[in-house]
């Protein structure tokens, strides 16, 4: 059975063409009165000496290469005066001019008003060219460019015109000074000029542009066929997404290029806009929607080199005898840049497709990449390519599956518009049958079931990220169903961190406190092993909110990380990430108020593994921070943790602190080599602070890293006079300033934790 990509396809491509990619032709001039500052009046049909003299005031004509303007006669070999010092006059050059314009324009399929703009004068001489290329839009609105060939006697010159497969060539020599030649080409098109023989090539330039750009290009009567169309996309708008294989959306390439700038259905060219039309008509007619967008594929892969070496940026087939793309190995391809057919706004970004969803199949299958972008073989990496196709598209989906659409421009787009939808619900009265909450819900069914979730990693901290983002509206909204499947499927699936902890306790505390508490176990239970700070927090904020929480509490305490002997290998390698003071803060906080029994029991677990907890780095800070919060009462496990910090503290405390009274400095035991036992001899020596270790640069660097890993007392510096170098190392007194400064930070700490030792709970 045929699908209704194909359907469409067919349909549209019976929709004939009000014109076509080129225009040509001779008119009847009255011969123009054409005046060249520097040389004067010239006489038609153009003379030998006077083409010399045009020459001689000219310069060499450029051509764009992406956002750049350069010269290389490779490419373009001809010449050019600019229209500020040419005057083309006479009584009857303008309804001359007028009367080709309107020919052209006519050829074109352009029925809306058309300005020519005088660009440029040309002068090709023998041997002159202009190698394949497109236009560059050169001024707002310009759509096409028109060449007009005064009476010149030449051979040679043929204008090369292609487009989509197609190609004409146009032979615009014309002797008559009554006559001149002209052609018009949309923009798009490639074309070339063949070089001359013999005799000089004398061309006036003009840009095309629309005066109103706003008029979609008139369509002939395809009423047969619209009708057949909109019965089409009724019965797909009707489906509601059923059966599977029925598309999201239908893609509709477009015959012509089109830019950012110059992209509206008005700017249609030929049977572009005659498509546009009759598919605008249909759309509303079947509940669908219709957009203009760009289309972008991008590939990258494996490449062979087939001639000099060297990284290029290919724009024509000159240089596909370098490289060879050999395969593809990824590939992404993306509609962006939305255009309504009504000109209501979109809040539409890049969405991807899929080729099922392009009408007809294989569109692509022969499309020429706008560029590519070669590399040369580095290291162990093969030559590889980067290579761009973009296309212009019309895209069509029901409008009861606009949201499904949204969904694939992924959380930049929706999260904003449901914030936007629930705004407009809580202003509207807030009713939970409102058509506005209805379209929030059926949002949020689409966002949780492509809700990204990654667990090899831990999310960071952002008090703004997609997950609290989503939850805080979620709670606005009252969702219940949605925010039980959220907390259930995502955030205890991996995607939390401690961030979400406030947006999660107030979404639960909507639910029924026992739910509510098998959520934040399941969340907690999902989420220990990577984000255990972020579970802590969570059971802290859940305190006094949610009742049911033994189960969490259990599930955090049992998550402890032991010792490095014991603690199973993190998920994806590596080391356990370190415990932070704020979790230990939290978890003995919240285990005091929920089961104090199992924050004996953690303060036991945490003075058990000190590898592991710290008390320099996690127990003493988060026993300070536990005094600020237990408001003068202290529980048994935050006495039993203050008791133990003011140990570790006291000890150290009382360790003798005075500086080295000679030069003697501790020596490295961690390497054996001829020159660490030099190192060591010179750390043991007591009168000697300086030594200098000449030897090649691979020996200096490893004494140098053997000193940094150790911790020596020694500043190192490198001595480049004579060779080999030398590595000047210069004893100091570092271990005695950090203990110096640790003995400070120590009776700091000592004193806090006394001056605020609160009453102990009974």
């Amino acid at each position: 059975m045929q699908s209704i990509a194909a359907k469409l396809a067919g349909l549209l491509q019976k929709v004939e063409r009000p014109g076509d990619f080129y225009a040509a032709g001779t008119a009847a001039i009255f011969s123009p009165q054409l005046e060249v500052d520097g040389v004067g009046v010239i006489a038609l049909p153009l003379l030998d000496v006077q083409a010399e003299q045009l020459i001689a005031a000219a310069e060499r004509a450029p051509y764009g290469r992406g956002s750049e303007t350069v010269h290389d006669e490779k490419i373009r070999r001809t010449w050019q005066i600019d229209a500020s010092r040419v005057r083309v006059a006479g009584r009857h050059w303008q309804e001359s001019l007028n009367a080709i314009v309107a020919e052209a324009t006519a050829g074109l399929g352009v029925a809306e008003p058309v300005a020519a703009e005088f660009y440029k004068l040309l002068v090709y001489g023998v041997g002159d060219f202009f190698i394949s290329h497109r236009d560059t839009e050169k001024c707002s609105g310009m759509f096409a460019t028109l060449v007009i060939v005064l009476p010149s006697i030449y051979i040679g010159g043929e204008l090369v015109v292609r487009h989509q497969g197609r190609e004409v060539t146009l032979d615009m020599r014309c002797d008559d000074p009554s006559e001149a030649a002209f052609a018009a080409f949309y923009a798009d098109c490639v074309h070339e000029v063949l070089p001359i023989v013999s005799g000089s090539r004398l061309t006036l330039i003009y840009n095309l542009r629309r005066v109103a750009r706003c008029a979609l290009l008139e369509a002939p009567d395809y009423r047969g066929e619209q009708d057949k169309l909109a019965q089409l996309l009724h019965g797909w708008a009707a489906s509601n997404g059923a059966p599977d294989s029925l598309p999201e959306k239908l893609i509709y390439p477009l015959q012509h290029a089109y830019t950012p700038a110059e992209l509206s259905f008005g700017a249609l060219k030929g049977a572009d806009a005659a498509a546009a039309a009759v598919l605008k008509g249909a759309a509303a007619r079947s509940g669908c929607e219709l957009h203009l967008a760009l289309i972008s594929i991008e590939e990258s892969g494996i490449a062979e080199h087939t001639g000099c070496y060297g990284s290029r940026w290919r724009r024509s087939s000159d240089d596909e005898e370098e490289f060879e793309a050999v395969e593809v190995c990824d590939r992404s391809a993306t509609l962006s840049d939305w255009l309504r057919a009504d000109g209501a706004p979109t809040p539409l970004k890049d969405i991807p497709f899929d080729e099922s969803e392009v009408c007809p199949s294989g569109s692509f299958d022969d499309m020429e990449p706008d560029e590519v972008h070669f590399h040369e073989a580095t290291g162990n990496e093969g030559a590889s390519f980067e290579r761009t196709y973009r296309r212009t598209a019309l895209t069509l989906w029901p409008e009861a599956r606009k949201l499904a659409i949204f969904n694939q421009a992924g959380l930049n787009v929706t999260l904003p518009y449901l914030g936007e939808l629930t705004a407009r619900w809580e202003a509207s009265g807030a009713h939970m049958d409102d058509g506005l909450w209805r379209e929030a819900d059926e949002l949020c069914g689409y966002m949780l079931d492509s809700w990204p979730v990654h667990r090899w990693y831990p999310r960071k901290d952002d008090a703004s990220s997609k997950e609290s983002r989503m939850l805080l509206l979620l709670a606005r909204l009252k969702n219940c169903p949605r925010i039980e499947a959220f907390l259930g499927s995502v955030t205890a699936a991996g995607a939390f961190a401690s961030a979400d902890a406030e947006a999660a306790v107030q979404a639960a505390c909507l639910l029924p406190d026992t739910r509510a508490g098998e959520l934040i176990e399941r969340i907690v239970a999902g989420n220990a092993d990577r984000a255990l700070s972020a579970c802590g927090r969570l059971l802290a904020c859940a305190v006094g909110r949610v009742a049911s929480l033994t189960g969490a509490a259990r599930a955090l305490a049992g998550a402890l990380p032991p010792g490095p002997a014991k603690a199973p290998p993190p998920e994806g390698g590596g080391k356990p990430r370190p415990v932070e003071p704020g979790f230990a803060a939290d978890l003995i906080a919240a285990l005091d108020r929920i089961a104090p029994s199992l924050a004996e029991r953690a303060a036991s677990h945490m003075l058990a593994w000190p590898k592991n907890f710290s008390f320099d780095a996690v127990l003493v800070p988060a026993v300070i921070e536990l005094a600020d919060r237990c408001q003068g009462v202290e529980s048994e496990a935050t006495m039993r943790l203050r008791e133990a910090c003011l140990d570790h503290l006291q000890a150290r405390i009382a360790l003798a602190l005075e500086p080295p009274s000679d030069w003697t400095r501790k020596g490295v035991a961690s390497c054996s080599c001829q020159y660490c036992q030099e190192l060591n001899a010179f750390l043991a020596d007591p009168g000697r602070r300086t030594w200098t270790f000449k030897a090649a640069e691979a020996k200096r660097r490893h004494l140098e890293s053997t000193i940094r890993q150790n911790r020596c007392d020694l500043d190192l510096a490198t001595e480049r006079r004579g060779s080999p170098h030398g590595l000047v190392c210069t004893k100091n007194q570092a271990s005695y300033e950090r203990r110096a400064r640790q003995r400070k930070a120590d009776l700091e700490n000592f004193d806090r934790l006394k001056s605020r030792k609160p009453e102990r709970e009974r």
